[in-house]
Order: C-alpha cells, then structure tokens, then sequence
C-alpha cells in the first residue's frame, strides 16, 4: 500500500493518484471542492495535474501560447492541492480583476467564515472553512475567452509581457500563402504573353511563304 502523507507527492501524474496518497480527511475535503468546481467549470476549461496539484486550465489546443512563465505549461486558471499544514484553493481567474475579487471576497466573508488569502491563493483547515457555493459563482463567472482576454491585457502592462505578445502576433503573420500564388499567377501570364508573339510570327512567314508560291504559279 503507498504511504498515506498530508501534501501529496509531486510525481502524482493524474487526479485519482494524487488524491490516493492524501489522508481521510483531506480527501474528502478535496474531492468536494473539486466537485462543485468541476460542476461549475465553464466550457473549455480542462482539468488535470499541474505543477503537483490538481489544475484546471486552457489547454494548449485552445491557447498555443501557454503560460508565459512556461509556455510548455497550459494556461492555469485554478488549482486545488494538499500542503503540509494546510490544503489549498488557487483562483488566478481572480487575479488581475480587482472587481471580480473584491466581489469573491465580500461573498466569502458574508457567509460568516474566516477567509485566509493571498492574491490568489486560499487557505483552509477543513471543508467546513469552505462556502463552496461562492466557490461555485466564482469559477462560473470566468468564460475562456474573459480569462485569456483578461491574461493577455494584465500580461502587456509588464515589459517581458509585452514582448511575449509581440513575438505571438509577428508569427501568426508568417507564411503568406496567397501571395505567393499571385506570383505565380504573374510568372505564367509573362510566360504565355512572350510566347504569343512567337506564334504571330509563325503564322506571318507561312502566309508569306503561301503567297510566294501563289504568285510564282501565276507566272
């Protein structure tokens, strides 16, 4: 039987896995948090293991660029994890949205309990710290397209964002594919207007050539 320890191991690689190793308790707690996000995850979103938690992002498929911290990662939108004296709830679709947050935390505090967070990251003891239908609101409000609009504007106020945006539009411009069949469009047209000359004066010498033998019979 694997060993059983309050923060999962990293090499946990699918969500099954990871929540096996956790304790009772925190399974429990984790597994119902992670039901009403998933319940509540907008279209497009996708969940899996990311930087040894559970994640929830944009896959590459819908965001080629990835995360601009490591574009071999997805773009992560929340993550849910097991840390040694305390579990987590990650909502970066909170971050870098000064409304929606002060909005998610005014929620939280209505219900009475005690919230305990970073810019985006929530800490909790058990389930019961959590209000898991403002959890729910929360993730629901966030669409892929807000969050990625909302990424990619909160990116460009940064210098290396700017820079990572820059160098995403200048590829998606490469390969004109249309141009260059216009060229060969124009290369063939040159081609036959040169060789038309070329037939007129063909035809021209044989109807000299006709009317040299024409006039000879006469003779």
């Amino acid at each position: 039987m694997a060993p059983v320890m309050a923060k999962a191991p990293a090499t946990a690689t699918t969500v099954g896995g990871y929540l096996a190793t956790l304790p009772e308790d925190r399974r429990s707690a984790l597994e119902h948090v992670r039901r009403v996000i998933l319940d509540n995850l907008p279209a497009g979103f996708e969940e899996g293991m990311q930087y040894g938690m559970i994640g929830y992002y944009v896959p590459h498929e819908v965001y080629p660029a990835g995360y601009h911290c490591d574009p071999s990662q997805p773009l992560p939108f929340a993550g849910l994890g097991s840390q040694k004296n305390h579990m987590a709830l990650y909502l970066m679709c909170v971050y870098g949205d000064p409304k929606l947050s002060a909005e998610f935390q005014k929620a939280w505090k209505a219900t009475g309990k005690k919230l305990d967070m970073g810019k985006a990251c929530i800490r909790f003891k058990s389930l019961h710290d959590v209000p898991l239908d403002v959890v729910g609101a929360v993730i629901a409000k966030v669409s892929v397209a807000d969050y990625i609009k909302r990424y990619e504007t909160t990116l460009a106020k940064t210098a290396a964002g700017r820079k990572k945006l820059t160098k995403k539009k200048t590829s998606a411009k490469k390969t004109p594919v249309k141009k260059t069949k216009k060229k060969t469009a124009k290369k063939t047209t040159k081609k036959v207007a040169k060789k038309t000359p070329v037939k007129k004066r063909a035809k021209k010498k044989s109807a000299t050539k006709k009317a040299t033998r024409t006039s000879r019979s006469k003779r």
